[in-house]
This record gives C-alpha cells, structure tokens and sequence, in this order.
C-alpha cells in the first residue's frame, strides 16, 4: 500500500506546490513509483507536470463521474491526477453530500496498490479539498516562511488537524513543518524560527533541519515545467530539498 503524503497550508506563497512537485520526483528518482494528486483550483502542480488542458481530472473522480484509474494522465515526471478549472465547483457540488470527506480516501483505496508514493498538493484553504486530502493522508508536510502572518495560520491548521484526527482519520501524523524561503541572515528569522519550533511542538511535531533557500533555479525549472532534480542536480536549493527527504528517511 502507498504512503500518502498531503502537502498543506492555507496560506499561499509558501511553495507548497514546489514542494509536493519536488518531493514526488526526488521519490520518483529513488526508483519508487510516484502518484501526484493536485488538489488546488489554480492548478500549479498540473501545469508545472507539464500538463496543458487535460480531458478530466480529480474533479472528476470527486464527483464519481468516472474512476480514478481511467483519469490518470502520464507525464514525463510520473503519474498525475491533474487540477482542471471544473475544480472550483467541487465546495458547491458536494455541500449536501454525506461522506464528502472521504470521496478521496474511497478513490485512493482503489489506487494505493499500484504506487509506492503518493503526493497530494492541497489549495491555499481549509476547504473540503483540504480535509480530503488530510481524510487521506498517512502524513503532512507543513511548507511555511518564517513570518508572522504563517505563524499565525499554522494554530488555525493544527486545529483542523486535530479535529480530523477525532473524526475522519485517528492516524494522521505530521512529518513536520517545513521552512521554505529561508533568508538566515536576518534576526526576525532566527526569532520566528524559534516561534515555529514552539508551534511544532504542540502538535507533536518538529520542524525539519533542512531549510529551503530562496533560489532562481526554482523558477528557471518551473518556466521550463522541467524537473527540479534533472535541470539543477548541483544547485543549492537541490540539495536543500534533498536534505529534507533524507530526513523524511525515504530510501
């Protein structure tokens, strides 16, 4: 069965997408078989798999109106269920449905013997996307920057995470938070560093050693809707990322 990662926070600009992109392809590039799920509406993670106008997506599966496995599209950097704009629809589409939480974890159950890795980016949003993806998940991964307004939203997401833990999924467990965007050379960083350690530990988690540089060659490989690992295998940012799986202890 599949490890499920879902890559979340509602704030936005936090390299959340990166991040679910580059870890699927760090995992990928390990040799083990890798499922990207792009749960938001703006359809970063799609675009940056090199996905333009794909014939359905997850919306699709969400709504029942086909079966995951036939929504699959296949690209270069692994197998995605892609973000189309019918996404935006879904919070209205499923209000009065019973069960909605778990329309993911049902579509997953079908899927999870055929991957090793799953990756699950989520919209800027504690929305029922969101809780999807938290009703599904064996793990988070929390990208934040080290400012106050991140810090802030994070008391609001652990509060979401408990209260999924109580009634859609007990087994959820918080990899940890980590520090996109980091710039260690200023005294507010060190400070709200700190700030973030303390909010790790309340819900009996950490914040990861690795830190994420700022860095040009992470635009460059998204232009490029290339493959972070395979455009810039010696930049720095690359090894910031690497870092992080290495503490994930994905072999």
């Amino acid at each position: 069965m599949a490890e499920i990662y879902a890559v979340i926070n509602q704030k936005g600009g936090v390299a959340k997408s990166t991040t679910a992109q580059i870890l699927g392809n760090a995992i990928r590039h390990k040799g083990h078989s890798v499922l990207f799920i792009d749960l938001d509406p703006q359809g970063n993670l799609t675009y940056g798999m090199g996905i333009d106008t794909p014939d359905a997506g997850i919306y699709e599966v969400l709504t029942k109106r086909k079966r995951a496995l036939d929504t699959i599209t296949t690209t270069e950097q692994g197998d995605v269920l892609a973000s189309t704009p019918s996404l935006t629809m879904i919070e209205h589409e499923l209000q009065n449905e019973l069960g909605k939480e778990y329309r993911l974890k049902e579509a997953l159950d079908t899927l999870s013997a055929r991957y090793d890795y799953i990756i699950i980016d989520t919209p800027p949003s504690l929305s029922t996307l969101s809780i999807n993806a938290l009703t599904s998940a064996n793990k988070v991964i929390i990208p934040t920057q080290t400012d106050i307004y991140s810090i802030q939203g994070l008391a609001q997401l652990s509060q979401t995470i408990e209260t999924v833990r109580k009634y859609t999924n007990d087994a959820l467990e918080v990899a940890g938070i980590l520090i996109t965007r980091y710039d260690k050379r200023t005294i507010l960083t060190q400070q709200l560093t700190e700030m973030l350690e303390n909010t790790a530990s309340m819900i009996n988690s950490k914040v990861f050693d690795a830190r994420i540089r700022e860095a040009i060659a992470v635009k460059e490989a998204q232009a490029m809707r290339d493959d972070l690992l395979t455009y810039a295998p010696k930049a720095n940012v690359t090894a910031d990322y690497l870092a992080f799986i290495d503490e994930l202890g994905i072999k």
